[in-house]
C-alpha cells in the first residue's frame, strides 16, 4: 500500500474537525513550498535542487554572484529552463541565510 493510499484510509476515519486540522497543517507545510525546487535526502546532500536535475540552487546563485548571465547558465546547463532560474531566484530571496551557508560550506580553501 502506498503512503497516499494509507492516508486516504486514515482520512476516511477522521472527524470533520480532525480533517480541518489536517488541512491547516497541510496548508502551513505547503506555504513554504517552492515550485520547481526540491530537497531530497541522498540527492546532492539534501540541498535544494532544480527538479529533474541535480543542480543545487546555491550553485546557480554563486554563478550569478560571479557575473554569469542567465543566458550563460542556460547554455551551460542544457536541461535548465528560464522558469527554473526564476524559481531558483525566488527560493534564494526567501532562504538567503541557507544559501549563503551552503555557498560557504562548499567553498574550496
Amino acid at each position: 500500500m502506498s503512503a497516499l493510499e494509507a492516508a486516504e484510509e486514515i482520512l476516511a476515519k477522521l472527524t470533520r474537525a480532525e480533517k480541518a486540522q489536517l488541512l491547516r497543517w497541510t496548508a502551513s507545510d505547503l506555504n513554504d513550498a517552492f515550485p520547481g525546487i526540491e530537497s531530497r535526502p541522498g540527492v546532492c546532500g539534501g540541498e535544494p535542487c532544480i527538479v529533474r536535475t541535480r543542480i543545487p540552487v546555491w550553485v546557480l546563485d554563486q554563478a550569478r554572484r560571479l557575473g554569469v548571465s542567465e543566458g550563460e547558465l542556460l547554455r551551460s546547463y542544457p536541461t535548465l529552463r528560464a522558469e527554473d532560474l526564476a524559481n531558483a531566484w525566488a527560493y534564494v530571496r526567501s532562504h538567503r541565510d541557507e544559501i549563503n551557508r551552503q555557498i560557504e560550506d562548499n567553498e574550496v580553501d
